[in-house]
């Protein structure tokens, strides 16, 4: 399978009065699921038009992991009203809800499944923080009714669903945008704008870094799921299993049926500054991809030490590299990227907060930059100041009615996330590929097609014509 305009002066005022402050959000949390028995919006539903100074309600779908720091984001947004948190484990939407509650002293309307969240007519967007498998349904389902949809990264588990998502986003007239904070990041634009500029000369090669070790993943029994865990909505559009601890909540990033591994995980930031900087607007030409786990024995399928790599059609070259084991730093960082080019090179640290630039043969020190420290750091718990700045963005560009203003829109998404899929592919047939980026498939290997989408279960199925 394969697949508006505003015053400059508006927008300075837009940029403005959307700036992190107090308020509320209405976004619906879901860390899994919903459960409609036929695609639930036929027909195009229009959305209101947001003003300038119109509050936006928001719901957050998936709220146990990134969910939460959503949450915080959007609610610190003036002009967003949080109404409702959506999970279909009610010990967590339960446990989120009281947290909400306790700060702000506003309880939300708290649902279980996200069908309920579409009908609701006051939610302008939502924000969406499922695991990956369902990040592409959750998404279609909100733009066919109506609703502007925050994604997590990567925006799909495989490419089928990427270009579904984008062909929703255009239909139903929505603004998606996905969770690559980097491309709201001023420092990080500033790399871009050095890379572009020609001074390195021409890039003709880039590397992206994951190297996060992580500890090992013990094998745990099939069990009963939780009396509060709606387990057919958490399967969702994935093959039904048994329930299990080492693959549900997080650990179900190790496994094909429900995850991409960390290569499919951390790894879609990095793929995402490494096509930026190479100006890459389109697919690869050939993908080949080496790996395994070599941990101690675990339930895990996916690798944990990954290595890729990319053609594209004039020659570009893209290596990437996972690792989960030990490991030492590779030159400046463990994740982060480099790139290469004819009279220099350059690195982008993998927060965003630092870049450096490297010139002749002597590798004298160029251009660079260093942003102060973000707030929070490198814990995944705590929000910084990069991901209010993408938040904002979303909130911004709804509010300017301009889709031109989103940093990251679906499509931009998609094209980086493939890019995990695709060294996922190769890793999984073994052997090298050649994909038409046109088509989205691969050229004669029907077993690589394959994998370019999945057998989806009723009713979570994700349709051809959405």
């Amino acid at each position: 399978m394969s697949s508006n305009q505003t015053a400059l002066s508006r927008r300075d005022f837009l940029r403005k009065s959307s700036h992190i402050a107090a308020g509320a959000v209405a976004v619906t949390a879901l860390t899994s699921c919903a459960t409609p028995s036929s695609p639930p919006y036929a027909a195009p539903i229009q959305g209101r038009v947001i003003g300038a100074n119109d509050q936006i309600t928001m719901a957050f779908i998936g709220i146990n992991g990134r969910g939460s720091n959503l949450i915080d984001g959007f609610s610190a947004i003036k002009g967003v009203r949080v109404k409702t948190f959506c999970d279909c484990d009610e010990k967590v939407l339960n446990r989120r809800a009281d947290e909400f509650e306790k700060k702000t002293g506003k309880r939300p309307v708290t649902e279980y499944d996200l069908r309920k969240v579409f009908e609701d007519k006051e939610i302008d967007a939502v924000a969406i923080a499922m695991p990956n498998f369902w990040h592409a349904l959750g998404t279609i389902w909100a733009c066919q009714a109506g609703k502007h949809v925050y994604v997590e990264k990567p925006c799909s588990h495989n490419i089928f669903e990427g270009r579904k998502m984008i062909e929703a986003a255009r239909k139903y007239n929505r603004f998606v945008e996905v969770g690559f904070q980097n491309r709201s990041i001023k420092n990080v634009h500033s790399a871009m704008e050095f890379l572009h500029s020609g001074k390195i000369g021409r890039i003709y090669m880039a590397r992206g870094l994951c190297f996060k070790p992580r500890d090992d993943f013990k094998k745990f029994p099939d069990t009963q799921p939780p009396k509060e865990l709606h387990w057919d909505l958490w399967v969702g559009p994935a093959e039904m299993y048994p329930y299990n601890e080492g693959k549900c909540h997080y650990n179900w990033h190790w496994h094909w049926n429900t995850g991409n591994g960390d290569t499919g995980n951390q790894g879609p930031h990095q793929f995402d500054i490494a096509r930026w900087g190479l100006g890459k607007s389109e697919h690869p030409l050939t993908v080949g991809s080496v790996g395994g786990y070599f941990g101690p024995p675990a339930s895990q399928e996916t690798p944990d030490t990954h290595s890729s790599i990319f053609e594209y059609a004039d020659g570009t070259l893209f290596e990437f590299a996972t690792r989960g084991e030990y490991t030492n730093d590779e030159g400046t960082q463990r994740i982060g990227n480099l790139f290469y080019g004819t009279k220099g090179w350059a690195w982008i640290d993998g927060d965003g907060r630092k870049w450096q630039s490297y010139l002749g043969r002597k590798n004298e020190k160029g251009p660079g930059s260093e942003a102060p420290p973000a707030q929070g750091g490198s814990d995944p718990n705590v929000l910084t100041s990069q991901e209010s700045s993408h938040y904002a963005n979303f909130v911004d560009a709804i509010r300017a009615n301009d889709p031109k203003k989103l940093t990251c829109d679906i499509e931009e998404g998609h094209l980086s996330a493939s890019l995990a899929h695709l060294a996922n592919i190769a890793y999984r047939v073994g052997r090298k590929l050649k994909f038409d980026g046109k088509s989205e498939k691969f050229v004669g290997d029907a077993e690589a097609d394959k994998l370019l989408t999945r057998t989806y279960r009723s009713p979570y199925a994700i349709p051809e014509k959405v």
